[in-house]
């Protein structure tokens, strides 16, 4: 996939992820945030198995060979979620989005910076720390 693709891609996986922030705070609200969470991750698992089924060549016996922290990717999903759908009905989805997303930008760039996870190292300099704080001026002002 070209970089116009994988652009494309990043938007749609943006407007995804608002999309499905609106969508769980309404769930959040009616049905309480477990209840969301798990059905949130019921209907992805019953989607991704479908597309398994449909796939050949797939590598999920592998699993075992992936260091043992990766497998908390899937708490880490729980928290995303559960995160989401309470944050958006009080703050608003530009609101909790751009908090949760300047968050990821800063552990981002600690993670870069420090190897973690197995990242690669991308050390922490200006240019970063200028935009980290442009966008904290940003978070400011969407947020208030």
């Amino acid at each position: 996939m070209g970089s116009i693709g994988v652009l494309g891609l990043a938007i749609i996986g943006g407007i995804a992820i608002v999309v499905q922030g609106q969508l769980m705070a309404v769930m959040t609200q009616a049905l309480g945030p477990l209840e969301s969470v798990f059905i949130t991750y019921w209907g992805g698992a019953m989607a991704v198995g479908l597309m398994m089924a449909g796939a050949r060549g797939g590598n999920l016996s592998a699993f075992t060979t992936v260091p043992w922290y990766t497998l908390g990717s899937g708490l880490a999903g729980l928290i995303i979620i559960g995160t989401i759908g309470y944050v958006v009905p009080r703050l608003g989805v530009a609101g909790g989005f751009t908090v949760i997303v300047a968050t990821q930008f800063v552990a981002g760039v600690m993670i870069d910076h420090y190897g973690w996870l197995g990242a690669v190292v991308r050390p922490f300099d200006l240019p970063k720390l200028i935009g980290l704080g442009l966008m904290m001026i940003g978070v400011t002002l969407l947020v208030r």
